[in-house]
């Protein structure tokens, strides 16, 4: 009785619509549910509050969380300073309440964003093509080695780093567990992958090798000269990365990478408590066709102007499972739209300075810790985080 007074239908509305089902009332309308089924006494929940109260209610709940300490516990998805231009562009409600543009010329602004996003995710790993973002980083992984399966020809073999987030490596078991293919984890050792172990697994069959750098402990992986040994064998080279540490580190596509992911969580996501986020998949652009969810293009309108579609792939990518060249597809579209505009707002030598304060200010912590506390380096590697 309660939501009664949140319905626009009024006692004439009722009597029409009744009227049009053939009863003469509401408990002639619902006289298929057993009797037993149907609810005879309100809901033992309090009655409403008042708007004020409610306010004040929550603000007391609110107080009581502990907001002031910094947490070390997400493992990659931290809190940073997220300028307020990111906030205020997303509270627009063309852009908040946009769901995916299967319509996509009617949603030019959706698309510009999306364009803009994909752009901005090639400069910063140093690679051809983007889609239009996926679920988040863990997805993106496995859809990267998907990518790879179906690119290399009679590809059974999927080779990873034991240093990749234990997130990913559980998504990769998830994703893969009722398939036939074969996922080989690469040891670590001394906090990075082991590249020689790396070296005398590669054979045929093996469709893609999957590195991540900074990897789960923050090391930093020296990749020099492995894509060469890997492209040898017939394999692609898949790189996860921070894309924040790209700012001050070397691109996945310098290191001669065909496929680069990870998750935009750093550029101006809050935690949200584990999310949402974005994943981000970019690759060298022969695998154009091959790459995952949706690609916003840019075109001309009849008029000349300038005018954004989605491109390249048909309806069926998104509705029949069998040619799809992805079974999950989320594409994070307002979740982009933040990393975007947080890219524009800080620009090329923003982000290297964003990039440099966290190197420094990992490397602080960690002297400090060093030098006050009895605790010892784990690892004596390169670290970003």
């Amino acid at each position: 009785k309660s939501m009664i007074a949140y319905l626009p239908h009024t006692e004439e509305d009722i009597k029409t619509m009744l009227a049009a089902a053939g009863v003469g009332t509401v408990e002639e309308l619902f006289a298929d549910i057993p009797a037993e089924l149907v609810l005879k006494d309100p809901l033992e929940i309090p009655e409403g509050l008042s708007e004020y109260e409610v306010y004040k209610r929550m603000q007391a709940l609110a107080a009581r969380n502990n907001v002031e300490p910094v947490s070390f516990l997400g493992c990659g998805s931290y809190e940073h300073i997220i300028p307020a231009v990111v906030g205020h562009i997303l509270a627009r409600s063309e852009f908040y309440t946009s769901y995916t543009p299967y319509q996509a010329e009617m949603s030019q602004g959706i698309l510009q964003g999306i364009f803009e996003f994909q752009t901005m995710i090639c400069e910063l790993t140093g690679l051809e093509v983007s889609n239009a973002s996926l679920y988040d980083g863990h997805t993106a992984v496995s859809e990267a080695a998907v990518l790879a399966l179906n690119s290399v020809r009679r590809s059974d073999t999927i080779l990873y780093s034991a240093t990749l987030h234990p997130f990913t490596r559980q998504v990769l078991g998830t994703h893969f567990s009722n398939l036939p293919v074969r996922l080989e984890e690469i040891p670590g050792k001394d906090g990075r992958t082991d590249l020689d172990e790396l070296e005398t697994k590669l054979r045929p069959g093996v469709g893609g090798v999957i590195l991540q750098s900074p990897n789960c402990h923050g090391a930093v992986e020296d990749l020099t000269g492995l894509a060469d040994k890997i492209h040898e064998n017939g394999s692609l080279l898949i790189v996860s990365a921070n894309p924040l540490s790209l700012g001050v580190l070397k691109p996945p596509g310098e290191w001669g990478a065909d496929v680069a992911v990870g998750d935009t969580q750093s550029l101006g996501l809050p935690p949200y408590f584990g999310g949402p986020s974005v994943g981000y998949i970019t690759a060298a652009e022969k695998l154009l066709r091959k790459m995952p969810g949706r690609i916003a293009g840019q075109s001309l309108d009849r008029e000349g102007a300038r005018a954004f579609l989605l491109t390249l792939q048909a309806r069926e990518q998104h509705i029949k499972r069998e040619r799809a060249t992805s079974n999950i597809c989320s594409n994070q579209a307002l979740a982009a739209l933040a990393s975007t505009v947080y890219l524009a707002a800080l620009g090329k030598q923003g982000i290297r300075e964003v990039a440099e304060q966290n190197l420094r200010k990992a490397h602080y912590l960690h002297g400090r810790l060093l030098e006050e506390t009895s605790v010892r380096a784990l690892y004596e590697q390169p670290f970003f985080n």
